[in-house]
């Protein structure tokens, strides 16, 4: 009988500077530490005083070491670590060395790249693709962020603009989306136009009392320095100095879509967004203009495409699981949009 060669054992020793508490490198109860654990589980941790010692197979032990080091990286921020924070930094390390050569980013640099603070809150990537998406918006002039619910790509452009605007990079913030849902038409809905309109707007509001004052928003919007409006009326327009949103894009058919990128004027940036497997347009014979703009657009320069997934999404975990078992339900099903 062959018997299987054992992987020879590695050690590791990390010691825990004295300035920093163990319980901000262990979490409340040990609960960062039993994330690393139940991530690791054929590798013995044990923690003695400030010391971390880790023995198991080479490459993991490795993975362990590294990742200690970034977490020590971010807390030295100032910032602490959350269970979340401590996942997705051992996904991104077990993403870079998986050899694609793609990850030359390490997960404290995402973790702390601060974007806006408001009301001591702090908006920040969360995942590697994120700040991926935020460097494209720094970068290019034309960004489109696609990808399921809950990737951030939505409230992440709009941080962005308040940065833009807060920094005096433009004068203005224009927030727009194709006001299509599923089975509801505008001329069927009860009130004013602005009544019917506002449904749609709402999760722009939403996103943007979480950045500003609640109180300047109305002065601002008054002063027509932020807009929230319907993508028909960007029509006719050229829109200079702003910074432009257009959300919930698959709903756009391919002439809105021209319509929109026609309307960049001088000293703007524009961002679309939009997820391609919730198209409700109305028929079957509407293509999606952000479906068929990649067809177009990609690879023109100053245009770029930030492509998020299910390993991107920020709410709760199930989330992440949900949008998965759909996709795998329609490539079963063969199902298009």
């Amino acid at each position: 009988m062959t018997q299987t060669p054992t992987r020879p054992q590695a050690h590791a020793q990390f010691t825990v500077p004295a300035k920093h508490p163990m319980v901000t490198v262990l979490g409340s109860g040990d609960a960062l530490l039993r994330v690393i654990e139940n991530a690791f589980p054929a590798t013995d941790i044990h923690v003695r005083g400030n010391e971390i010692r880790a023995v198991g197979d080479a490459a993991e032990v490795a993975l362990i070491q590294r990742l200690f080091d970034e977490m020590m990286l971010v807390l030295r921020t100032g910032q602490p670590m959350t269970e979340d924070a401590v996942e997705r930094s051992i996904a991104m390390l077990r993403s870079a060395g998986n050899g694609d050569g793609t990850a030359s980013e390490t997960p404290a640099e995402v973790l702390t790249q601060n974007i806006l603070s408001n009301r001591g809150r702090t908006i920040r990537p969360k995942t590697l693709n994120q700040k991926r998406y935020v460097d494209a918006i720094d970068q290019h002039t034309v960004v489109f962020g696609i990808g399921p619910a809950g990737t951030g790509k939505t409230y992440l452009a709009m941080a962005k603009a308040v940065q833009a605007l807060q920094s005096k990079q433009v004068n203005r913030i224009i927030l727009t989306r194709p006001a299509v849902e599923a089975g509801e038409r505008l001329g069927f809905l009860p009130g004013t136009l602005y009544e019917k309109i506002d449904p749609y707007l709402r999760p722009l509001y939403d996103a943007l009392h979480d950045m500003l004052d609640p109180d300047s928003i109305p002065r601002l919007m008054a002063a027509g320095t932020i807009e929230v409006a319907p993508l028909a009326y960007m029509r006719g327009r050229t829109l200079n100095d702003a910074f432009i949103i257009l959300d919930e894009a698959q709903n756009t058919s391919p002439e809105q879509m021209k319509m929109f990128l026609t309307r960049l004027g001088f000293d703007s940036k524009i961002v679309i967004t939009g997820d391609i497997t919730q198209i409700d347009l109305p028929g079957g014979g509407t293509k999606s203009g952000l479906r068929q703009v990649q067809e177009i657009l990609e690879g023109l320069d100053d245009v770029h495409f930030s492509r998020l997934t299910s390993q991107d999404v920020v709410r709760h975990k199930l989330v992440g699981r949900i949008v998965d078992a759909y996709e795998k339900y329609d490539s079963q099903n063969g199902r298009r949009t």
